[in-house]
């Protein structure tokens, strides 16, 4: 296994700008894990926009986020760094810092690129410049248009009909363009059952519960809901591919469509685990992607779209803010024709976490680092004495509301199963091995076993050796600083807030899951 160095990226050529620079479309969901598409083989989510992008393009099995949570994910995703190289970036809730660009403002400011988004960009945190000002960290807002979303809970932002507005204002700038379409979906709340009243779903529609749910009509009625939510975000999808048809700009659009972090239910989102931060990835772009239709098993991890783009944008990083980035161009696979490993260094992937939503006393969070390769998973959790999904009295914090996540804490305090409490919020060993070949549900720790020690431990230095290449300060004994950065949100001290009686309100957990009492 190759070190994963600091990388620079290759420029394609030098000079003056030109029109064969593509447009880039970043379109982004929030909170969908893999193989949670139609082009995936999973048939209770209907995705037929992603599926297009897949089947035209390129459709990636092993894509990760090297941060299962909305803000540290795509703060690696728009500076091409992990979680751990980002300072104050790495936590959830934080101030992003000013001396980190995204490749909006580089393309924007110094590619001659017109940058714009709608919905949801980097969040949640605050993002100012030096002068204090709010920085467009992913173009300039076009949220004017609304309409009337399927239910109450789906956000009613027209993505599609603003991306029109935005692409009219793109073609009379007569420059090339990025824009960041970020949907809201599948986010929670959801509106309990749409997915079978108003989608026409069956819950004998899915397949598989994953084995660290029960498999009962509540936790079937939440995954549909959730199904229904990334088929609201695929439909503006496809409104936005046929804008790009009609306008004549598909064939030189680079289309980029993923998500942020695993689906939002207990132990996947917030966590470091297949379905936290395995993730869907498909990209399409005619004019520059060889023998479209490839299904890749290359390593891909998000740090990788920042080079991308400025690399089809052919701006250099000494021309550009971003002097260097840690992710590594896709431009290879692109060019190449092979399918399946493309790459033979991409065969692994760093992942990790430090402080998430507030809740532990002293605002601490849960520092975890992992490595991810063909068969396993292996993580190193620093502090397992805390709780990994938050603390219980404040309600678990780390893990959104929902039924599935009501129904098992219920389960556990009336004594009807105590298990699944066990695999969702109890807490963890100082390591942790999954075959995830043979076990994608990460269930069956074989950290302690006699006969996996040769791999825990050949994992383990791997892992230590890239991470000290990349100067994370938990490599080098610093790892406390990143429970010192402030909350950039009033759920500042929480914990202590709660414990003092102070009325609170964490906005994303249901009242009812707040226990009150230790569960130990």
């Amino acid at each position: 296994m190759k070190p994963l160095f600091i990388f620079t990226v290759t420029l394609l050529c030098t000079g003056s700008l030109h029109a064969e620079r593509p447009n880039i479309l970043f379109a982004i969901s929030d909170d969908q894990s893999w193989p949670h598409a139609g082009a995936y083989g999973t048939e209770w989510v209907k995705t037929p926009g992603f599926d297009r992008v897949a089947r035209e393009g390129l459709l990636f099995h092993k894509a990760y986020t090297p941060n299962a949570k909305c803000a540290p994910s795509r703060a690696a995703i728009l500076t091409g760094r992990p979680s751990w190289q980002l300072e104050e970036a790495a936590n959830h809730m934080p101030f992003f810092p000013v001396k980190f660009p995204s490749y909006a403002e580089a393309l924007e400011l110094k590619g001659g690129y017109f940058a714009g988004s709608t919905g949801k960009g980097w969040a949640p945190g605050i993002a100012n410049d030096a002068e204090g000002k709010r920085r467009q960290l992913v173009g300039k807002a076009y949220n004017k248009h609304k309409a009337k979303p399927p239910t109450e809970k789906i956000s009613n932002n027209d993505y599609a009909r603003n991306f029109g507005d935005f692409l009219t204002d793109a073609k009379a700038s007569e420059k090339p363009w990025v824009f960041w379409f970020g949907a809201t979906e599948p986010h929670r709340a959801y509106e309990y059952e749409s997915g079978v009243k108003i989608g026409g779903k069956k819950l004998s529609d899915i397949d598989r519960v994953p084995a660290f749910w029960p498999d009962n009509e509540i936790v079937r009625n939440d995954m549909l809901d959730y199904a229904f939510e990334i088929e609201h975000f695929d439909t503006h999808l496809v409104r936005i591919i046929e804008q790009l048809e009609t306008a004549g700009e598909l064939e030189n659009t680079l289309i980029v469509v993923t998500s942020d972090n695993g689906m939002p239910f207990p132990r996947v989102k917030g966590n470091e685990y297949e379905f936290s931060n395995h993730l869907p990835l498909a990209i399409m772009w005619p004019k520059g992607i060889k023998n479209p239709g490839r299904e890749i098993t290359d390593f891909v991890s998000f740090i990788d779209l920042a080079p991308t783009f400025l690399e089809v944008a052919q701006l250099a990083p000494e021309n550009s803010t971003m002097a260097s980035l840690t992710g590594e161009s896709l431009l290879p696979i692109f060019e190449s024709e092979k399918a399946g490993r493309v790459i033979e260094s991409r065969d692994r992937v760093l992942i990790g976490k430090e402080r998430h939503d507030a809740g532990r006393p002293d605002d601490q969070g849960y520092p975890i680092r992992g490595i991810v390769t063909d068969e396993w998973l292996y993580l190193r959790n620093y502090e397992p004495d805390r709780w990994p999904a938050g603390d219980p009295v404040t309600g678990y914090l780390n893990t959104d509301g929902s039924p599935t996540k009501t129904w098992i804490l219920d389960a556990r305090r009336s004594g009807e199963n105590t298990d699944y409490w066990d695999l969702n919020f109890g807490k963890l060993p100082g390591e942790e091995l999954y075959d995830v070949a043979k076990d994608p549900d990460c269930v069956t720790n074989l950290a302690e076993s006699e006969a996996h020690q040769e791999i825990k431990t050949e994992l383990a230095d791997r892992m230590k050796s890239e991470l000290l290449q990349q100067e994370d300060p938990r490599m080098e004994g610093k790892g406390a600083i990143f429970d010192n950065y402030p909350i950039a949100t009033d759920s500042a001290n929480f914990y202590e807030r709660f414990m003092n009686g102070e009325p609170t309100n964490a906005g994303w957990v249901n009242e009812s899951d707040f226990e009150k009492d230790n569960p130990e």
